[in-house]
């Protein structure tokens, strides 16, 4: 904001909306490559505000996020080695590619810690039940 520019509380509710989608927008590699490719990750302004956003890493801002992994692209995108890398498509097929594989194996190892806890909780002997049957 400009100095002396004070946001009014429902910009400042749509600046925060807007900021939320597009930084959720970064998980997406193929939007990535489409920013690469039109050449703003190259600008300076751009490459500014994507640094600005690092504020979402924040817990009181992250608890937001549908998709935390766009904490992780964003992170990279603060290098400019990534954000040349970016302009080529196979890169960010491998991206994409690396993305569903984390969320397969994600899932099945989710899959299966809740399957050892139910297990778990299956074999864990039963307490007495605490009737009045106290014997005098």
């Amino acid at each position: 904001a400009m100095a002396g520019v004070v946001e009014t509380e429902e910009q400042a509710r749509q600046r925060f909306q807007l900021e939320l989608e597009f930084v959720q927008c970064l998980a997406n590699p193929n939007y990535l490559n489409f920013l690469a490719q039109r050449g703003y990750l190259r600008e300076k302004p751009f490459v500014n505000y994507l640094k600005y956003l690092l504020y979402w890493k924040e817990p009181e801002y992250a608890k937001f996020l549908k998709y935390p992994h766009c904490l992780h692209m964003l992170e990279l995108l603060q290098y400019e080695h990534f954000r040349k890398e970016l302009v080529n498509a196979q890169c960010a097929k491998f991206i994409d590619e690396q993305q569903i594989l984390h969320w397969q194996h994600y899932s099945r190892k989710r899959t299966r810690l809740q399957q050892a806890l139910v297990e778990q909780q299956q074999q864990q002997p039963q307490a007495p039940s605490h009737g009045n049957t106290t014997s005098k």
